[in-house]
């Protein structure tokens, strides 16, 4: 299996990173970071740059591609957009992670079909024609689509189990010891502080504008 993970200028480091750690290691599986250009690729901190291993015209044919979002989501015309739809007609799997459902809404790929994104950004994707839903991870037919950052290594999980059966799926959760506890119950907006929420609300452009 050909996977293809999508990198672009100020992309989120661990949308890209997270499902890169269990795609990776399917067995069978090919990965390769692909741009517009092969080279490094700088991720929306501006401290650390990820490296496409080629362009998006030497992978022209991937069974997988996954979108990583960012505040910089790549949602106009361009060769991304392009070639999004060009490969989507041999896909086994068009996914994203966070934002990077706005890049596939934004290029048709998604509408009328159920998705998630960040919960900052769900009226976004509503305007390019999706269905936003307030889960975690969303399979609607062979798209798949993830939540906020973090979320993407739920996403790769399950479709881990999907493409290789849930033994191998688990044994890769294991072996990467994905155990959440986290110190808060503050990684929704269901259960975050109201404060919280509300100052999120008010300064999205710091983390979702470009």
């Amino acid at each position: 299996m050909q996977i293809a993970v999508v990198l672009y200028d100020r992309v989120t480091a661990l949308d890209a990173i997270g499902p890169y750690e269990i795609l990776s290691r399917l067995p069978g599986a090919s990965l390769s970071f692909v741009a517009v250009e092969a080279g490094p690729v700088r991720t929306d901190t501006g401290r650390l740059s990820l490296v496409a291993d080629a362009s998006l015209d030497e992978v022209p044919a991937p069974d997988l591609v996954l979108v990583p979002g960012s505040p910089a989501a790549p949602t106009g015309e361009g060769p991304i957009r392009q070639w999004l739809r060009a490969v989507d007609a041999g896909t086994t799997w068009t996914t994203s992670v966070c934002t990077g459902s706005l890049v596939l809404a934004a290029a048709g790929l998604l509408t009328g079909r159920r998705a998630t994104t960040h919960w900052l950004a769900h009226d976004r994707l509503a305007s390019f024609g999706a269905l936003p839903v307030a889960e975690r991870v969303v399979v609607d037919g062979r798209y798949a689509t993830g939540a906020g950052v973090s979320a993407g290594i739920d996403l790769a999980l399950d479709l881990a189990a999907r493409i290789a059966g849930r033994d191998v799926a688990q044994s890769l959760q294991l072996a990467i010891e994905y155990d959440p506890d986290p110190p808060f119950d503050a990684g929704s907006p269901r259960t975050a502080p109201p404060s919280i929420v509300d100052n999120l609300r008010r300064n999205r452009h710091l983390m979702l504008d470009a």
